[in-house]
């Protein structure tokens, strides 16, 4: 060091420095003073970003629910041939595990959204770089260029729920994917994209927009297809190729290129790729099976009233029903011929739709056209127009016009109250012969239900004329009264206090204050057994009967049926007058055909879940398995039999053995079994005996028409009620129940003499027919402790079950035997309001027996006043 590097301290020494001034001394203070500041600053900013990073984080979904996540789905409903019915829906999604996706699929929308889908952490932040550069430099005035992952937006559209463009949202998006990332695996966050994205024209998911845009499974489309599906999520509508066709050829060419790029395929491929036309092919939506549509609107409530709307509307559950889809058809039109003879036969023509001016022979369809179809009109029927001179019309068939001379009798029909005028818009029924059936919506409704006896299985139901016209269910929502086909549980019950079907009892005049009772006849027979009661339908033997039951028998027995909920304990609910429903009626009658076992009935065999568990099954029948002994060797007849004896040359008496538990018998097979946990509603012999007088309502009583033609073994009752507002007829073979009922919506008279044999035993009739076609001929089985013995009832020669207590044919007295009626005062009519106590003008009204009563003063318990005036109950 020289001493020219040493500063002089010497402050005379021309070398020394000038000492420093106060500006240095401010840059230095100002210095400091923005250190301070930029360091308050920054700690500010951190303290602001962690508090709004804590604030972000507090108010983030949980992503568990993503573990465990299933998307919205179609449920479906299956016949029993397993032909698809319906399908519920919110949305129309298809739900496809990520196995079952294929790979071009996965990879043309890896490569058009997020190819770096399977290297990131849920934030692309390279391709965030890269938006923000374009935006900057880019897109002025525009949206700002996206950089989504598909990890983000799964987490925007199943956690967040908002397309709001914020930086909060962004913020929350980008924590959401990272998040996720460290849960979910990458496949299963791309399972819940593909499945959950909407992809325009009502389709959710790439297994829905297959079949919408291309009418393909997932597993038939090939490149370009997929391509075009990978096209939709940057923009549904516009990219739609049945709205925009140019524009979705061009995004799909973008994607092929993309896929090229990520060496999803070649550009060789891709190229040839580009030369495929874009042809979507339009997919019919499905609708309901042809004439299922109240069987299926009875599913569709019963599983919302099991699950709830959201599970049985997007479940994905898999629904198999009991549906016969060719006898739901069948009785449909079988129904709709029913009502359609007797409102022709019961009214004349109502008139046209409408009437058009100006109509000529030519030049018509654009008129016709314009009018829209009555909601009751049938599909086979067509909107026809009546041409000039009044016997020809015109119609148009699937796009075709037509013209054809309407049929005689039609034109006679509708000339007695409103004759045919040209311009008058008519609904037709075109015929093979090119002629034109005149047609009108029947003002009479009915309803029929079908179903296996054994199980309760509902094979067919029809709930009215249209669906579309009215979804009130007349099978499972009209209570109306059942009149004399409640009568065969009023006898039921007799059966079971062992009363034989040859007793009789007395069929002459009888009183209750004001309320006096006739048979349909309106003559009197005398004593007469209950097997010609209930062959010819006798309400006056029907009352004593249930008079000296008691009433509250009845009921019981009504009730454990499941014929009725409930019921008043008076008189007139013998002959009928209480309120059930086809559906129920229909079960009530199984429970008598399959020997006693209560029916449940039901529309739905089981249900799956969406990864086919079954939740539920019928309950009541359940199918296991047990050991069936081998058959015992043959005994040799030579063999000789050792007694053993007793020192004193007497049998010996040989101790019991102790009761051990059962072993299988070497060499038993496993068979199948039924197990049967239904409680009972009646011995095997009561319903026998029923079934039996039954047979013989077909056969020689009130319900000839329906037994026509058939030559197999059938039961069943005719049912009026009071002024014939409901006819009904319920009867089964060993195998299936039908009930069909007829009448008006609010109830009227169905006019002079039209009872159940009349009106509703012809329908069931040509329905049993057609459901007993293919079935083999099975006889009602008999009972081990039922003798069949025929016997003169005095009317003809009949033959009926008679249990080991009874002696066939006889009428035998009976313990408190005419009491029921004797005690009876005007509240057991259930109109102890108008009518008077006293019962002077009975007279000796009691039930006749063969030989004096053993027990005079024994009564039948009184029943229990019931509320309210229920009419007088049915007529035949």
């Amino acid at each position: 060091m020289t001493r020219r590097s040493i500063r002089s301290r010497n402050p005379q020494d021309p070398r020394a420095s000038m000492p420093r001034g106060p500006r240095f001394r401010r840059f230095r203070q100002s210095l400091a003073i923005v250190a301070g500041v930029g360091l308050v600053g920054i700690a500010g900013v951190g303290v602001l970003g962690w508090t709004t990073y804590a604030k972000l984080v507090a108010d983030l979904p949980s992503v568990d629910s993503l573990r465990a996540y299933q998307p919205p789905t179609v449920s479906r409903i299956y016949a029993s041939d397993e032909r698809l019915m319906a399908q519920l829906a919110n949305e129309r999604r298809i739900f496809v595990p990520i196995d079952a996706i294929p790979d071009k699929v996965k990879r043309a929308f890896l490569s058009t959204e997020d190819h770096n889908f399977y290297t990131h952490g849920g934030v692309d932040v390279m391709a965030i770089a890269r938006a923000g550069m374009t935006d900057v430099f880019a897109r002025h005035g525009r949206r700002p260029l996206g950089a989504s992952t598909i990890t983000q937006q799964v987490a925007k559209v199943m956690l967040l729920n908002s397309n709001v463009l914020t930086i909060d949202r962004k913020i929350k998006e980008a924590l959401l994917a990272m998040k996720m990332e460290q849960v979910l695996s990458k496949d299963k966050i791309l399972e819940i994209y593909l499945n959950g994205i909407y992809l325009g024209n009502g389709a959710f998911g790439v297994a829905a927009a297959a079949q919408t845009y291309f009418n393909k499974p997932l597993d038939q489309l090939d490149d370009a297809e997929a391509a075009s599906l990978a096209a939709l999520p940057k923009s549904p509508t516009n990219y739609n190729p049945f709205l925009h066709p140019q524009t979705a050829l061009m995004r799909r060419n973008i994607v092929l290129d993309l896929m090229a790029d990520n060496g999803v395929i070649s550009r060789e491929q891709a190229e040839q790729d580009k030369k495929e036309p874009l042809v979507p092919q339009q997919k019919q939506r499905f609708g309901p099976l042809p004439d299922s549509e109240w069987f299926g609107a009875e599913v569709r409530r019963q599983l919302i009233s099991r699950y709830g709307e959201d599970k049985a509307l997007q479940g994905g559950l898999e629904v198999h029903t009991s549906l016969d889809q060719p006898l739901q058809a069948s009785a449909t039109k079988l129904l709709h011929e029913g009502l359609m003879n007797y409102d022709r036969s019961r009214s004349g023509w109502r008139g046209p739709v409408r009437h058009l001016d100006g109509i000529d022979a030519e030049g018509w369809e654009d008129s016709l056209n314009r009018v829209s179809p009555p909601a009751g009109m049938l599909r086979e029927w067509r909107l026809g127009i009546v041409l000039p001179g009044g016997s020809k019309v015109g119609w148009i068939e699937e796009g075709v016009s037509k013209t054809g001379p309407l049929l005689g009798t039609d034109l006679s029909w509708a000339r007695r109250i409103h004759p045919l005028r040209a311009g008058d818009v008519i609904m037709i029924e075109p015929q093979e012969s090119g002629s034109a059936a005149l047609r009108q919506i029947p003002q009479v409704e009915g309803a029929v239900v079908t179903m296996d006896v054994r199980t309760g299985r509902v094979l067919a139901l029809v709930g009215g004329w249209s669906f579309h016209e009215s979804q009130f269910n007349r099978a499972t929502q009209a209570l109306r009264q059942p009149g004399s086909s409640f009568k065969p549980f009023v006898y039921l019950t007799a059966m079971e206090q062992g009363i034989s079907p040859s007793e009789k009892f007395d069929d002459s005049p009888v009183s209750y204050g004001d309320w006096h009772p006739k048979n349909y006849e309106h003559d009197n027979w005398g004593p007469t057994t209950l097997h010609d009661a209930l062959r010819e339908s006798r309400n006056l033997v029907t009352i004593r009967v249930a008079a000296h039951l008691g009433m509250k028998a009845v009921a019981d027995t009504a009730i454990k049926a499941g014929l009725v909920d409930q019921m008043p304990h008076v008189l007139p609910a013998a002959l009928g007058a209480v309120e059930t429903t086809v559906l129920k009626e229909a079960a009530a009658y199984a429970s008598i055909a399959n020997g006693g076992h209560v029916v449940t009935p039901t529309l739905v065999d089981d249900i799956q879940d969406r990864l086919g568990n079954i939740v539920w099954r019928a309950p009541g029948l359940t199918l296991g398995t047990t050991l069936q002994a081998p058959p015992a060797p043959p005994v040799d007849p030579a063999s000789p039999t050792i007694t053993p004896t007793a020192p004193d040359g007497q049998p010996a008496t040989v101790p019991p053995t102790p009761v051990q538990p059962a072993q299988p018998v070497p060499g038993s097979v496993s068979v199948p079994s039924l197990t049967d946990t239904r409680p009972v509603l009646a011995s095997e012999a009561s319903t026998y005996q029923i079934t039996a007088m039954l047979q013989d309502v077909i056969a020689r009583g009130t319900g000839r028409m329906a037994g026509v033609g058939i030559d197999r073994p059938i039961a069943g009752k005719t049912g009026t009620s009071q002024d014939f507002h409901d006819a009904w007829f319920a009867g089964f073979s060993p195998d299936i129940v039908t009930v069909v009922w007829v009448g008006f919506d609010t109830p009227q008279t169905l006019g002079k003499n039209a009872d159940g044999g009349r009106i509703a035993g012809p329908i069931w009739n040509k329905i049993m027919k057609v459901a007993l076609a293919n079935r083999p001929r099975l006889d009602f089985r008999v009972p081990a402790d039922i003798t069949l013995a025929s016997y003169n009832t005095g009317r003809i020669t009949a033959t009926d079950g008679f249990k080991a207590d009874q002696v066939p044919g006889a009428s035998v007295a009976l313990h408190g035997f005419g009491a029921g009626t004797e005690a009876l005062t005007a509240a057991d009519t259930g109109a102890d309001t108008v009518i008077s106590d006293s019962e002077s003008d009975m007279g000796d009204a009691g039930p006749q027996s063969a030989g004096p009563t053993s027990n005079p003063k024994a009564q039948a318990q009184k029943p229990a006043p019931s509320d309210g005036d229920i009419g007088v109950g049915g007529l035949y």
